[in-house]
């Protein structure tokens, strides 16, 4: 029986694809074998020694001590493109709200006076005051194009948007997908240069932190409407709004409030609704609980911001054995040697390596004793050893 820990309500529609006669779900659970969470913070958090995966229901991972968890070789997985969707309508949204002046325009509607007749006559006073722009032929630059960038181009390109991008580190996956009219940048500066509105899709790490700043802002276009959905920190707020307020930048939608923005006559913000769906919730739920158990039960890696992507496939009676080691040489070699020497035929095997960690499965004829696993485990640069 494997037992999960959830630090957050987690979709049932997750929780259902683990087998109740396998698995015991629960918030306040002793000895788990694996951690899902949406947004709890787990950095002050003591992780169990019995823990052998955690999987976030979302996207990003800055609530996690990855670096940790790679070094008790323990596998962090993630729902990339689960969400993509909930956030790219709301990308589209936020383009419409800031380049209608949607909200500032209801805002006006709200707050007038009077009978029916002197409403009327203040509408049509007013509202020259809130006359916008229209997105067709406008410039969109989206940084960064995996899930969520890819469609945010597509759709914004489909309503008539001339769509630039950049990604250092697209995938061949994200690049099939894209629509073939989406022109690529040759980077940060010439994308922001040329853009009218400018999406981020990027995870917040030292690289992207406060990418746009005031020295990027200036070399923008004028009444540029910047759109920040990714995470809190990407954007120099205090240099967006001093761009506000001298004119450079026409708006700033965001999904991250804060005292300084909130009631900014230029500013949207709202309250962290990017993949706040039912769908969105579902979709990363079930993603990442089935990542969970092909790991406990198979072995197999997919969607790990930390792991290699592994898969093997299991075939007849054979044992299976998983092990974590840090990526240095000669390490496939001592553990097939243990294997040798403790009389187990190897059936199949694949090793994968990512930064400073390699992963191994290995397919034996038969069962692997606790003298085995005990000397893999002794092994210097073993991490984690599991028999599935």
């Amino acid at each position: 029986m494997y037992k999960i820990l959830t630090l957050n309500n987690i979709s049932v529609a997750g929780l259902e694809r683990l087998p109740r006669d396998r698995y015991e779900i629960a918030s306040e659970i002793q000895h788990p074998d694996a951690i899902l969470l949406r947004s709890f913070n787990m950095h002050n958090m003591e992780i169990p020694p019995s823990v052998r995966a955690i999987g976030r229901a979302g996207a990003g991972v800055n609530n996690i001590p990855v670096d940790a968890m790679s070094k008790r070789g323990i596998p962090v997985f993630n729902a990339p493109g689960a969400n993509a969707n909930a956030v790219k309508e709301l990308v589209l949204a936020g383009m419409l709200m800031g380049a209608r002046n949607l909200c500032q325009g209801w805002r006006f509607a709200r707050e007038l006076k009077g009978d029916d007749a002197e409403i009327s006559r203040q509408v049509e006073a007013g509202k020259k005051q809130f006359a916008g722009m229209e997105l067709p032929g406008r410039t969109l630059g989206v940084i960064g194009l995996g899930a969520i960038g890819v469609q945010v181009a597509n759709a914004a390109h489909a309503l008539g948007m001339h769509v630039i991008g950049y990604d250092p580190e697209i995938t061949v996956q994200s690049a099939w997908q894209m629509s073939s009219d989406v022109e690529q940048a040759t980077g940060v500066e010439d994308l922001l240069a040329r853009s009218d509105f400018v999406t981020f899709h990027v995870p917040l790490v030292d690289a992207t932190r406060h990418m746009i700043n005031a020295e990027r802002l200036r070399s923008m276009k004028d009444n540029v409407v910047i759109l920040n959905f990714a995470r809190n920190g990407i954007v120099d707020d205090e240099a967006v709004v001093k761009a506000l307020d001298a004119g450079k930048v026409y708006a700033y939608i965001c999904d991250f409030p804060s005292n300084l923005l909130k009631e900014h006559p230029r500013v949207i913000t709202l309250p962290h609704l990017g993949a706040s769906t039912r769908e969105a919730e579902d979709n990363c739920a079930i993603m990442v609980a089935d990542e969970i158990r092909d790991y406990l039960e198979n072995g197999n890696v997919r969607n790990s911001v930390n792991f290699p992507k592994v898969y093997m496939k299991r075939y007849g009676e054979a044992f299976r054995l998983a092990v974590v080691n840090r990526n240095v040489p000669n390490m496939l070699g001592q553990i097939s040697t243990t294997l040798a020497e403790s009389g187990l035929n190897i059936v199949d095997m694949i090793n994968k390596s990512r930064g400073e960690l390699a992963y191994t499965l290995v397919d034996v004829e038969s069962e692997v004793g606790q003298a085995c696993i005990d000397r893999i485990s002794a092994t210097e640069g073993v991490l984690a050893v599991r028999v599935l």
